[in-house]
Parts: structure tokens; sequence; C-alpha cells
């Protein structure tokens, strides 16, 4: 299952960012005109510029926790039994994702294997208890042999299983699984013109009546009842989870005074605020905020601070510094108050209410643990404070350590992170931020795009005011970018190009407007329809000529389930690391569309050579299109349909792929495939030696594909992009993985012209100069290579059809030595991948038989195998990759030898 923190980078690129550009917009030339667009700050472009880190999503507590279901693991419900409609059974929240549901029916115990997801916006799902209430038989699945077996052999009727299964459960709150809070997080049960209590910031006794103005993400800008537009200037702001937030009537359930806030009671005279107090009671009544929302709330733990002690605290009226305070007073057993110290004759004293979980509160001598200054109180005498001295002087004590929260632990923050820190001048702001330092739970900030010297803040690791990379974004909320932004995003473009040399006009292909047009969407109001379940990897089937099944074989079984787009993407750019060439099946990719889907761009990523290509892939968003698009997906990459697929693949793929080997697979398929032609005046150059063939009534693609000189690469951008600057190692490293792509099926005469195939001396060139290392003074083998030079223009298919070596069927093959030289005794063009491994076992490489059984490198793609792509795609080092070719060249010669007429 896809962990909650991938879920919160669920970037909802369908939406319009309102990211601030600093009053710039760039220009992009798309195709016939230009088009403004406004210059968008990335993430990801940023940190790769910069080489900065992000903060992990872990380390963000409040974050975390917003982003859980507002269902529980162990919560029961009853679930429609599919064959039977008008029955139900009790299933258990095994885990959340979203708005999907993995259940297990109640019998099952800790058995798993028929563990199912559902989605609550589809599903029919009830609260325990509705059964009864409309008369409804709750019974097991009919067709579930196994479960109904397992209960009666320890019951005697479901009834008396289910009173024992339901004794002391919890079940799912009835206002989560139908009506419009139904399937929510959390988080999105809180919308605007929810009404809450908040907590006076000067008396914990004093509450008044918020309203929700704007919720972004859990963070709620709030208004006090009473205010209106025109005080928008008092607005707080505060993440759900504070905890002087309480449900409406919390504060009369608990005997405390509901009062408006000191600093604005002058704004409205007593009868307006009565009024404002009982409007609010009455908007809340008509929407009550679901109980739900305060779930995840903690319970404050008592202190055990004294009136008089001393401590050290980071202030909350000067910017970066940490200062004595002295417990002034002590409410109860939770809140007491701090006082700045002040010595002067003519302080006024600053307060704040304090319990033992609120950040910034440090026991005496933390800061010079620590190296951090600490703040002389002013008006004291001296320049250097020692707190034994001031203790003394004062006449007070220290309050003990016991008194503090873990003041060493700092959640995994380190220096030079990265993150989204809130703008304390301007607490709607939300900036770019890195961490300068960290000593213990404090996090030095430095606040990109906001002036010196108000670009310095100094937080709590567990401060809500700070949120991983990616949250704005995420929650479509504008982030201020660093004053001269590194990097800018240009939308609509789909370019495959290496970074660093974008192409400044004329992109390939500009997405039509139609087809991906983004949508503005309610993060609260998305259903299961924008949800998947798990898309299977299935590492047994064929893994076509541009995966690497070595590579595959690590992914892991599964990714999701999640929203689809952020689901896809991560599996595409798994498909893509594992490929090849990443860059080649990045270009395939990006060719990809139907007008039926409905889609989002995503920007993907391939390294390759220390050059980075991106493209703008179209990925569906709807589940009811995965199977469609990762169908496509896999016949784009010419692998089988199922390799990563909804369905799990168990045993025997219901496609047969496991006969397919990539030099058969292609024999097959692979003629059938369309090659997109090259941009530019290069076409002609670069695939002249296909052209003539194509006018020919019977001659095909040559079976040999042979590294052509970079002169002759091919540019498919018109941009002058580098894209394919790769494309001679590329057509090298294809002859290993296609083999025999475009093989004729059809006879040939054996004096067909040179030019019909693309077989170059390049080849026979290399393989003479490897046969010389062990051939060398056999006059008898130097004509053989010669011969054999002359021979090879000729294709494979033919030297295949017209063998007449053909062994029984199960005959194993042997391999002889006759005078220093290798005797076959089968053809090598008909081995199969085991008896390339058996030969690979027998020589002094049987280390790297592996190799070859995962990539499926059968007779034909190993007499294709030369130095480089040894090299490139089997990652090995020169010496090893120069004894492997020495055995693979054995097999060349006396394939020349013996097979060649």
């Amino acid at each position: 299952m896809q962990s909650q923190s991938q879920d919160q980078l669920l970037a909802l690129t369908a939406m319009k960012p309102l990211c601030s550009t600093n009053g710039k917009e760039e220009e992009v030339n798309a195709d016939a005109g230009s088009m403004e667009e406004e210059a968008e700050f990335n993430w990801e472009e940023y940190m790769e510029e910069t080489g900065a880190n992000a903060a992990p999503h872990t380390t963000f507590r409040h974050v975390e926790i917003s982003l859980q279901s507002s269902f529980q693991p162990g919560m029961k419900l009853e679930v429609a039994n599919k064959n039977s409609p008008d029955t139900y059974w009790v299933a258990t929240i095994i885990t959340t994702c979203g708005q999907l549901l993995l259940l297990r029916f109640s019998g099952y115990g800790d058995d798993r294997k028929a563990d199912f997801w559902c989605d609550v916006m589809t599903a029919e799902l009830h609260p325990v208890g509705w059964c009864t209430q409309n008369n409804k038989t709750l019974m097991p699945p009919e067709d579930n042999v196994y479960l109904r077996k397992a209960i009666k052999e320890k019951y005697n009727d479901w009834t008396e299983f289910l009173v024992q299964d339901l004794t002391g459960s919890r079940t799912a709150p009835a206002n989560l699984l139908e009506g419009p809070l139904r399937g929510k997080n959390t988080v999105d049960l809180i919308v605007e013109t929810s009404v809450l209590e908040l907590q006076d910031p000067s008396d914990p006794f004093l509450y008044w009546p918020v309203r929700v103005i704007q919720n972004v993400g859990g963070r709620l800008r709030l208004r006090y009842a009473g205010l209106s537009e025109e005080h928008q200037t008092q607005d707080t702001w505060l993440f759900y989870l504070d905890v002087r937030l309480r449900p409406l009537g919390w504060a009369e359930e608990n005997q405390l005074t509901l009062e408006p806030p000191t600093g604005l009671r002058s704004l409205k005279s007593a009868a307006d605020w009565q009024r404002a107090l009982e409007d609010a009671r009455l908007d809340g009544q008509k929407k009550p905020l679901p109980l739900e929302v305060f779930k995840d709330h903690v319970d404050l733990p008592k202190h055990s601070f004294k009136a008089g002690m001393k401590l050290e605290m980071v202030s909350p009226w000067e910017q970066l510094q940490i200062c004595p305070v002295s417990v002034t007073k002590v409410y109860d057993e939770i809140y007491f108050q701090v006082t700045l110290d002040d010595l002067s004759v003519d302080a006024k004293p600053r307060s704040v209410v304090c319990h033992s979980d609120s950040p910034g509160i440090l026991p005496v001598q933390w800061c010079l643990k620590n190296g951090v200054s600490l703040e002389r109180p002013r008006g004291s005498e001296g320049q250097d404070f020692d707190w034994a001295d001031y203790l003394k002087q004062s006449g007070t004590e220290a309050a003990p350590d016991g008194c503090f929260p873990d003041t060493w632990q700092n959640r995994g923050f380190a220096k030079d992170m990265w993150l989204e820190a809130v703008n304390p001048h301007r607490p709607a702001e939300v900036c770019v931020a890195q961490i300068t330092q960290v000593r213990g739970r404090l996090l030095w900030l430095r606040l990109e795009g906001v002036a010196k010297p108000l670009s310095e803040r100094l937080v709590d690791v567990d401060s809500m005011d700070i949120f991983p990379v990616g949250w704005c974004e995420a929650n479509a909320y504008p982030l201020t970018p660093p004053l001269k932004p590194v990097c800018q995003k240009q939308k609509k473009i789909a370019v495959v190009q290496p970074e660093k040399q974008l192409a400044p006009t004329q992109p390939v292909e500009t997405v039509p407007v139609s087809l991906c047009q983004p949508v503005a969407m309610d993060p609260g109001s998305a259903n299961g329809r924008y949800c998947c379940s798990k898309i299977f990897v299935n590492h047994r089937c064929f893994s076509g000529p541009y995966l690497n099944k070595g590579r595959i074989a690590e992914l892991p079984q599964a990714v999701g389930p999640g929203k689809c787009t952020l689901v896809l993407k991560e599996l595409l750019s798994m498909l893509i690391n594992a490929a090849y060439k990443p860059g080649r099946v990045l270009k395939e990719l990006q060719e990809l569309e139907e007008p039926s889907w409905d889609c989002q761009e995503e920007t993907l990523k391939a390294k390759y050579k220390g050059k980075t290509y991106r493209s703008t892939i179209r990925i569906v968003r709807l589940a009811d299109q995965i199977p469609d698009f990762c169908r496509k997906v896999c016949l784009k990459l010419q692998c089988c349909p199922n390799l990563f697929s909804p369905v799990l693949v168990t045993n025997k793929c219901p496609e047969n792929c496991s006969i397919q080997t990539k030099t058969k697979y292609t024999y097959y398929y692979g003629k059938k495939r369309k090659l997109s032609k090259p941009a530019g005046g290069e076409e002609a150059a670069a695939e002249g030696e296909l052209a003539k063939p194509t006018r020919r009534r019977k001659k095909r693609k040559a079976i040999f594909v042979q590294k052509k000189r970079r002169s002759s690469a091919v540019d498919y951008t018109p941009a002058g992009s580098p894209q394919d600057s790769d494309e001679g190692e590329e057509d090298e490293e294809m002859a290993m993985q296609s083999g025999s792509e475009g093989t004729s099926s059809e006879p040939r005469d054996d004096h067909t012209d040179a030019s019909s195939v693309e077989v170059t001396s390049s080849r026979p060139r290399r393989a003479a100069t490897l046969r010389r290392a062990f051939s060398a003074g056999s006059t008898a083998s130097s004509q053989e290579a010669t011969e054999s030079r002359r021979r090879s223009t000729r294709s494979l298919s033919t030297y295949n059809q017209n063998s007449k070596y053909q062994p029984a069927k199960g005959q194993d093959m042997q391999v002889e030595e006759d005078e220093g030289q290798l005797v076959l005794d089968r053809n090598p063009l008909e081995w199969s991948v085991d008896e390339v491994v058996q030969f690979i076992n027998s020589t002094d490489c049987a280390s790297l038989a592996n190799i070859f059984q995962e990539q499926d490198i059968d007779g034909q793609a190993l007499l294709l195998l030369t130095l480089p792509t040894v090299q490139e795609c089997m990652d090995l080092k020169l010496g090893p990759a120069i004894k492997l070719c020495h055995q693979i060249e054995r097999v060349k010669v006396a394939f020349y030898k013996q097979y060649a007429n």
C-alpha cells in the first residue's frame, strides 16, 4: 500500500496555482503563435539546480495527522454482499487511503487473503445496527464457502458469532457513510462557515465563537463572531489541531466564560456582541461540525510549574531572541502564565499563557549547553549573564528539567533542509524556507522571498506553522518563491530534452487544450472516481525490448492505493528507471494519448549518462480508465499487456507471454510497429539504409541494427534539443534488446542485395579483432573471418532458414573443443535462453549467467552483443566485459565457420 506520506504530495496540478511570481511573466513560443504564461516556482527543479534537500515529510506530525482518514482501523461496518444485495455481513476496517477502505469480513481473524478494497462513495456501507433497524438479513456471503465453514466450526449460528465479534468494538460513524460528509477525510469535514470556539490568548478560561473563512489543508483562517469583512485584519490563522480550538458549546459545558477577546471588545457594543453570539450558535446548530474533527486533539498533560520559577523561552515579541522568563501565575494544573523578565524602571509586563507542551519553553542553561546566545534581562547590570548569580540575586529557583518536554528531540530535521513556513509578520503568507541551524527542538529558518531582516524566524520542531515541500501546491495555495527564482516551469509544453539546454523556441508539441483541460477542484469534494486500488507489477510477464527484466524484478509488487495520478506517476517513474535507455521510454510515453481519457499533465524525468531528460506525460485521472491506460502503455512499450495492471498475475499469464523472448517477441510483433519519423532534414541521411529496401517487394528491415556514426544521429527536436544525440548508442543497445526486429518471415534469395540489410562492416571488424586474440597464427581461421565478412551482409534469417542442422526435439546443446576452436553441435541462432545460460555456465564467465537469464538473451541476441552493449546494458566493468566478449566471439567464429553457408 502506498504510504500516507506519499499522499501528501498529491499535487493538484489540475488547479491553476496562485503562486506569486514577483510580478514577472514569461512568454513562451508554441507552434504558430506565442502565449503568455505566468512563471511558476517549481520545487523539484529548484532543489535539483541548487542541490537542496527537502525535510522528510514524516517530520511534520500535524500534516501527517491531517492526511489520515476519518475512518480508523478496527472500526466495524455492515457491507452488502455482492451476489445477494438484500443480505449484508460485518466487516472490519484494516487500513484506509483517502476514500478507499481495505476491509476484512468478520470470521477471517488475522487471515488477510480475502481482504478487499471498496470505495466509500460507491459501495453500499452502513454502520453496525443498520440491518436490525431496517429489517435486513446479516449473513456471510453465500459464495464464500471458506468463511461459512470457518464460522460454523466454532459457532452454532451467525447470531452467536456476531455477538462475540461485535462486543466492545467501535462502529464507523453514520454521518461518514451517508450524506454530504460521506467519504471525506477529517480535515475536509471543516468547511467554510463552520463554527468553532477559540480560547483567548491571554486568558485560558475565556472563549469566543469563530467562523471558518478558509480551510487550506487544515490551516484555518478564522474570524471572530461579530466581525465582518472590514475587520479582516483581525482574522486569525491556526491549524485545526491547535489546542486553543474547541467544538461549539465546549466552553458552556465546562463552565467557562464566553466573552469576545479583550482587544476587540471596543469594536462593538455589548448588545452587538450578544447578538453575534446567538447568531453563531444558530449557524452552528444548522451545520454542526462533526466531532470526528477533534478526535486527534491531544489532551494536555498536567504541569509541575510553581509561581516564581525561572526558565528560558523563545520570545513571542522579539525576533530570534531567547530570554529569561518567570512563572508569574498558575491558573490550574494545566495552564500557567510566564512573564518576560524586565529589570528596567519603566518596565511594562509582557506575559503569555503556557502549558507544559507549549513550544519554545526551555529549561535554565539550555542556551549555554547548546551554544546559543541568551538575551540578558532588560535593565540588568554587567555584560555577561550568569544564571547562578541571577538566581541567587533574585532569590528564585530554576524550573526542574522534568517540567519540560524532550528538549533534545529534533524529529529528524537537519541544517540546510528545505520546507515551507508561515511568515510571522504576514500570517496569510507561506514562504520557501531553509533551515540554517538546528539546536535541540529549535529550528532557525531563513524565509526566501522576504526582505531582511524580517526573513529570519525561530520555531519549535512541533510548530504548526511549518510544512513539507509541496504542501502549498497540494492544497492549491500560493507559495512565495525566492526573490530570484532559479527555475521557472513552463506549462503546456511537452518536450523531452536534457536539462540546462532548454530550447528557446518551437517546442516539439503542445498539449491540446481540449485533451487535458485543467479542472478546478475542491480537494474536499473529490470522490472515489479519482482514487484507485493497487496496480500490480507482474514480474514474470514479458518485459519487452525497452525494459530491463533484472531491474523490473527489483520493483515492488504493487503501487497504491491512492489518487490515480499519484499512483500512475510513481509507477511510470519506476518503469522509466527500469529501462535500458530511460530517455527512449520517456519519449514513447510522451506520444501516448487517447481523446476519450480524462487526463492530467505530469512532468516525468529520466536520467541517463549524466543527462536528465524531461517530458510532460498525460496521465488519466479516473479509476475506471486505469485498466485501459495500463494496457495502452504496455503495448506502447511492446511488453506484455499484463506487465503492470490492476490485475495480479499469480501463476500463468493469460497472454501466455512466458514463451516469448525479446527476439521472438520482436519477430512476431515488432514488425507491425510504426516508428515515428524524425523531424528535420537528417531523415534521409540517418535512415538511408532503410529507405531502399522499403521500396522492394520482399525485403524487410535488417536483422542487425548496428551502431551508427555519431554524425548521423537523429535530432528529434527542431529546436536543436539533444534528446537523441545518443542515437547511435541507442541503436547499438536496441540490437541486444530487440534482436531480430523486423525479421522477414518470407524466404529470400541467397544473393540479397547488400543494401537491403543494415549490417555494416563495424561488427565483423570488431569480431575479427577479438578473434585474433585466440586464433592468431591460424591461416584457416583468418580466411574464414574474411569470408564471413562478405557473407555477413546477408540476413541472419537466411542463415537460419538455409541451415540444414535441425536437431531432434529435446536434444541437449553440446559444445566441443576442436584444436583450440569451439565446435558447436547446434546452430546458435536456434539457442533458447536456457541454452545460452547453459553455454555461459560452461565458461569462465559462469557468474554472469544469471544476467542472461534475467534479460531473456537467446541465441540471436547473444550474437548481437558487442563490448559497448555488454558494458552498458549489463553494467559490467571493462575487465569482466572483455572476458565475456571473448566467449561470445568464440561462438560467433564457430557460427561463421559451421553455419554461415
